[in-house]
């Protein structure tokens, strides 16, 4: 299934999209904008790049640029003629809408980190959430200049905040961005491009040039999860990639993740997503 890229048209009085939306939402889809997401009225299943997730009504999520994603209202949200009684606000705005060099200045570091770590989708939570969300009902009677200066209150909060969560596994993403200084940035070079063989630890201590227990440590402190763990969401990262595309069977695309046979990627992909291969495809398809 292609992933549909679907752009909102911008003001002219704007330099970038603030949208009430009331339009059905639940086509899976990507845009190269930065976009955050505010459910006001809604119930349902979110997906973001390969993660399924339940939703309800203060969702606030931000997404990075072409981070495929819909949100799937419950059928209490549709009349019976189809019409649909869900709701949201969007904030949409291209990476340089503010010029170039933003990001580059000294006061937007802490921003330009969560901007990086946008690529796999972030879940607001807690005050940032209630502050942001405050901000996003004003701009509604804002003018324009005033919609601008709202929205660096926004910039402002997710530069500061921890309360996030991140929603996509790197594995997803593609082309895979990581900073130079991170100390393990090979190892994880060498998994996107391995595995799908049978990767040895012996090789990746050799590029990491660590004994086992400093590896095990260092790599559970940097990626918040054991390696093995890390391991097994990037190959059900990239299947969840194929499986939205529809080019292979699911057979196929177990063997083209790196899984040695069908039932023990069902397993994994059931534990880690909480639906089936197949009951995924069905989820974005219907």
């Amino acid at each position: 299934m292609k992933i549909a890229e679907v752009r909102l048209f911008k003001d002219s009085e704007s330099s970038f999209i603030y949208h009430h939306e009331t339009e059905d939402f639940s086509t899976y889809h990507h845009h190269p904008e930065y976009e955050l997401v505010l459910i006001t009225k809604g119930k349902g299943i979110r997906i973001v790049g390969d993660t399924i997730e339940d939703f309800e009504e203060n969702d606030l999520v931000f997404l990075g640029s072409y981070l495929p994603h819909v949100w799937k209202c419950d059928e209490e949200f549709y009349q019976k003629d189809g019409a649909f009684i869900g709701e949201g606000l969007v904030i949409q705005f291209l990476g340089d809408f503010l010029g170039t060099r933003f990001f580059e200045f000294p006061e937007n570091l802490q921003l330009k980190q969560f901007f990086s770590k946008s690529s796999q989708g972030c879940l607001i939570r807690g005050k940032a959430r209630e502050g942001i969300i405050k901000v996003m009902l004003a701009m509604k009677t804002m003018t324009p200049i005033n919609r601008l200066y709202a929205l660096f209150n926004i910039f402002e909060i997710l530069a500061t905040t921890k309360e996030y969560s991140l929603l996509c596994s790197s594995a997803f993403l593609e082309p895979y961005k990581m900073h130079e200084s991170e100390p393990l940035r090979d190892v994880i070079e060498y998994m996107l491009k391995n595995f799908k063989k049978n990767i040895q630890l012996k090789d990746v201590l050799e590029i990491a040039n660590m004994s086992n227990t400093q590896f095990f440590l260092s790599f559970k402190k940097m990626y918040k999860m054991p390696f093995k763990s890390y391991l097994l969401n990037m190959r059900i990262g990239f299947s969840c990639r194929l499986l939205a595309e529809e080019r292979l069977n699911i057979s196929q695309i177990a063997y083209e993740s790196g899984f040695e046979n069908l039932s023990n990627f069902n397993r994994h992909f059931k534990q880690l997503k909480g639906v089936t291969p197949r009951e995924y495809i069905q989820i974005i398809k219907n």
